[in-house]
């Protein structure tokens, strides 16, 4: 019998009992504002908005451990748990976040792994997605006796730390990459410098006006489904007619080998497009198609992703509210271009290297996938059996965790 086995029929044989939210923390209702971008002063101190870390500023608001819960804009994950983030020491938070610390009788970080397990799907409301302070403050917590809740933290922050380890790896990793991608593509090799419309057949962005909907068809893509590496989701639920899609130019209907790359908002996001699939997008993306007797596409991808493209970028970016790269500006924008063999050398270091950085199916990324998948699995037993009093996890799943280092 596990530790916690023997917590469980020791101090709550017959189950936990469930308690409103409020009355295991400390809710905080300290009057909080947004600082807008613009008048943000660069500081030490994180600001955090509904869903993380936005920036960081030069005043605080708030000093200590803190739970942390969007309460409106992006406050949901895709499974319908709130977006759930641990603070400490001082910070600033925004108007979009509930803030709760520690309370006698309950661990904070016991409240921090439960929260992220509830279904808070259907107390969402409004047009803007928003957790009420209400709804908040009753959410129900099942709180077993504090030896039980600081043997599951103790156990869940195994699973945590290790995942940490490997992010911190696979960032190493990618600081590398970025490095050795800006030498290859600056200092290697003495090619001529071009602007892009000297190596692009055609460079353009998607339709000015709404598309038309339509209930199946051809995937309507927006830059929110351009995912941190490079690709485009066509798992989308937005379509247009293919009357729509067959009537636009043929410069603006992608086909395999073109880059987009994003102009409006999120600028600066190359994508290659390695197969030819049907899927229009409006105005913010632009679509570029390589000429290949002077360059090869799977380079240019790589040199629009390297640090001084994204200088010229930021240079060329005009705006407040929503910085905008005009096409015009974009065709001016440089970049350099060896020889095509030197060129495709180029471009198998970078893809080998960039596969081992961001491939879900080989490497540290893959092991990250694994090992989140296996502390939600396991977060999520852990918290049911808190809340049940019954032993869930099988003699199979406590040899998988002894495994990690951790003891059920």
């Amino acid at each position: 019998m596990s530790k916690l086995e023997e917590l469980i029929q020791e101090l709550c044989p017959d189950g936990v009992e469930t308690f409103p939210l409020e009355e295991c923390c400390n809710i905080l209702d300290k009057k909080r504002k947004p600082v807008t971008k613009n008048s943000r002063e660069k500081g030490e101190y994180p600001y955090y908005g509904a869903n993380g870390v936005q920036d960081y500023v030069s005043d605080y608001i708030f000093n200590g451990k803190f739970v942390l819960v969007g309460e409106d804009g992006s406050v949901i994950t895709k499974s319908g748990t709130p977006v759930v983030t641990w603070a400490e020491g001082k910070i600033w938070v925004n108007n979009h976040a509930h803030v709760i610390e520690e309370k006698s009788g309950t661990m904070l970080r016991y409240l921090y792994f439960y929260i992220q397990t509830i279904d808070v799907t259907s107390l969402i409301h409004g047009n803007i997605p928003k957790l009420t302070g209400r709804d908040f403050r009753s959410l129900k917590i099942a709180l077993p006796p504090l030896e039980i809740q600081r043997e599951i933290v103790s156990i869940l922050d195994n699973f945590t730390e290790l995942t940490a380890e490997l992010t911190a790896e696979l960032t190493a990793r990618k600081t590398q990459y970025t490095y050795y991608r800006d030498k290859l593509l600056a200092n290697s090799y003495k090619g001529e410098i071009k602007q892009l419309e000297e190596c692009c057949d055609s460079i353009a962005d998607g339709d000015h006006q709404a598309p038309p909907k339509a209930d199946s068809g051809v995937p309507f893509i927006t830059i929110s489904d351009i995912d941190e590496r490079h690709e485009i989701n066509l798992n989308v639920t937005k379509y247009v007619p293919d009357e729509y899609y067959n009537r636009l130019a043929d410069k603006r209907r992608p086909q395999k080998g073109d880059v987009l790359y994003t102009v409006v908002g999120s600028y600066g996001i190359p994508v290659y497009i390695s197969e030819n699939k049907r899927f229009v997008f409006q105005r913010h993306i632009a679509i570029l198609r390589p000429n290949n007797a002077v360059i090869d596409s799977r380079y240019l991808y790589h040199a629009m992703n390297g640090t001084a493209f994204h200088r010229q970028a930021d240079l060329a970016a005009k705006g407040a509210a929503q910085k905008t790269i005009g096409l015009a500006s974009l065709a001016k924008m440089t970049v350099p271009v060896p020889p095509l063999d030197v060129q495709n050398r180029i471009v198998n270091v970078l893809d080998n290297f960039e596969k081992i950085c961001s491939d879900l199916n080989i490497g540290l990324p893959a092991e990250i996938e694994a090992r989140q998948k296996q502390y939600e699995y396991y977060r999520d037993k852990l918290l049911t059996f808190a809340e049940t009093g019954n032993t869930i996890l099988n003699g199979t799943e406590r040899n998988g965790t002894e495994r990690n280092g951790t003891e059920l």
